[in-house]
């Protein structure tokens, strides 16, 4: 039997009191967010379930279907299979188990049933990434066990959801790059493409309207093509011929092309340059990271995803919420203050 962990073992491996741990574990005050962020990590990694949360449903074993599509997850190298693997994690840590599905693009387009709703495989489903309007359509509709969207919300179905504050997040992150000393900063992503980019994009436009600097539509770059979804070192980004002292990208993939293909131009960065990103994951493939970027909290998020789907199925919730996960910036050596 897994020895259960306790708020004391936390605050011995941390060296803090049992008070602070409790405090930062509940979102109370009197915690910086540096040690906050320090308690929760480690919470995660020792498997810590909260008294609350280990009475009642703990006894039971529940069997959460996960579905995503493979838009995002091709080659099992997209942001949503980190985010998979912190949920399962945690699943099982719950005496619960994950079954996950790929929705192949062809069935998104076609409309073919996902075969975990179909067969009613499992006790809930999480969706993570938001699909086509029209087949998100049909899953709601052939929905017959309680649903959770992770990482996307949408206005037509009244779906319990958890998102990352894409909005706030990009709006900090062009703001610290305005306190860096820049005032041409670009903006890099398709814009519309996902709703998560679309926040993104109106945070770094807030920040710029706020800070009265000029709104460039030769500044705003695409990362994809509408028909493929295509990101990375395979995409080819067109560069304006005016270019900008700093870029906010959608995601650190990329952050992490861009800064290929402005190395591959002759420029330096942040020397010439600088570069921010976004969700803090890149593939191992690519090396440790360098880039300045805005973590999401892909735990929190797992965690409070599971958390909804299990009073669902416990019918334990009423109202139907978005759920939003905050993240913080990561500064690394992609970014240079300038004068």
């Amino acid at each position: 039997m897994v020895k259960q962990v306790k708020l004391a073992d936390i605050a011995q491996k941390l060296g803090v009191s049992i008070v602070t741990v409790s405090k930062a574990l509940s979102g109370q005050k009197g915690v910086s967010e540096e040690l906050r962020a320090k308690i929760k990590t480690l919470a995660d990694e020792m498997g810590y379930v909260p008294i609350h949360m280990q009475q009642g449903e703990r006894s039971k074993t529940y069997t959460i279907g996960v579905i995503t599509f493979e838009t995002y997850f091709k080659q099992f190298e997209s942001f949503y299979w980190k985010m998979y693997q912190e949920l399962a994690t945690r699943a099982v840590r719950q005496n619960c188990f994950t079954m996950l599905e790929v929705i192949p693009a062809q069935d998104e387009n076609t409309g073919v049933p996902a075969k975990l709703i179909e067969e009613e495989r499992a006790d809930g489903i999480i969706i993570i990434g938001k699909p086509k309007k029209e087949y998100l359509k049909i899953l709601c509709q052939n929905k017959k066990k309680p649903m959770v969207f992770l990482d996307f919300y949408d206005n037509e179905h009244m779906i319990d959801s958890v998102i990352s504050d894409g909005f706030y997040g990009a709006y900090q992150l062009t703001d610290y790059l305005i306190r860096k000393g820049h005032t041409r900063i670009a903006f890099v992503g398709t814009v519309l493409y996902t709703g998560s980019i679309t926040d993104r994009y109106f945070g770094y436009c807030r920040a710029l309207l706020e800070n009265g600097i000029e709104y460039r539509d030769d500044w705003i770059i695409q990362d994809r093509d509408y028909k493929d979804g295509v990101i990375g070192l395979g995409y080819e980004f067109k560069f304006p011929h005016d270019m900008p002292t700093a870029f906010v990208c959608n995601n650190d993939v990329t952050a992490y092309a861009l800064i290929r293909q402005l190395e591959q131009k002759g420029y330096k960065v942040p020397d010439d340059i600088s570069v921010a990103g976004y969700d803090d994951y890149l593939h191992p493939s690519c090396g440790e990271s360098n880039i300045t970027t805005y973590l999401v909290d892909t735990r929190e998020m797992a965690k409070t995803a599971l958390s909804c789907i299990l009073k669902l199925i416990e019918n334990l919730t009423v109202n139907t919420n978005i759920h939003v996960v905050n993240g913080r910036i990561i500064e690394r050596s992609t970014v240079r203050k300038i004068k």
